[in-house]
C-alpha cells in the first residue's frame, strides 16, 4: 500500500546525497582539465619564446660560430624548460590517477548500500 506521508524532500536529499561523489568527481575534473590547458598554455609560451630567441640570435650573430653558440645555448635551456613542463605534466597525470581512484572508491561505497537496501 502506498505510504500516505511521502515527503519529496526526504527523495531529493536523498538523491542528493547519493549523488555527492559524482558532482564532487565532475567538480574536480573540471579544475584538472583547467590545469592541464594551462600546462599546455605555458608550454606553448615556452615554444614561442624559444622560437623568438632563435630568430633574436640569427639576426644579432657576426659569425656562424657565435651564431653556433648561441642556437646550442638556446637549445639547452628550452631542454631544461621542456623537462620541467614534463615533470609538472607527470605530476598532475598522478595526481589525475589517484584522484579518480578515491571518487571511484566513494561512488562505489555509496552504491553498495543503496543496492543492499533494493
Amino acid at each position: 500500500m502506498a505510504d500516505p506521508t511521502f515527503d519529496p524532500n526526504t527523495l531529493i536529499a536523498a538523491t542528493r546525497e547519493a549523488f555527492a561523489p559524482v558532482l564532487k568527481a565532475q567538480q574536480e575534473g573540471f579544475k584538472t582539465l583547467e590545469r592541464i590547458a594551462r600546462l599546455q598554455y605555458a608550454f606553448a609560451g615556452d615554444v614561442l619564446e624559444s622560437g623568438l630567441a632563435r630568430v633574436n640570435a640569427a639576426f644579432t650573430a657576426t659569425t656562424a660560430a657565435e651564431l653556433m653558440h648561441k642556437h646550442s645555448e638556446l637549445n639547452s635551456q628550452f631542454a631544461d624548460k621542456i623537462r620541467a613542463r614534463t615533470e609538472e605534466f607527470a605530476n598532475v597525470t598522478s595526481e589525475i590517477q589517484s584522484k579518480i581512484s578515491q571518487y571511484g572508491n566513494e561512488i562505489a561505497s555509496k552504491a553498495v548500500p543503496s543496492r543492499k537496501a533494493a
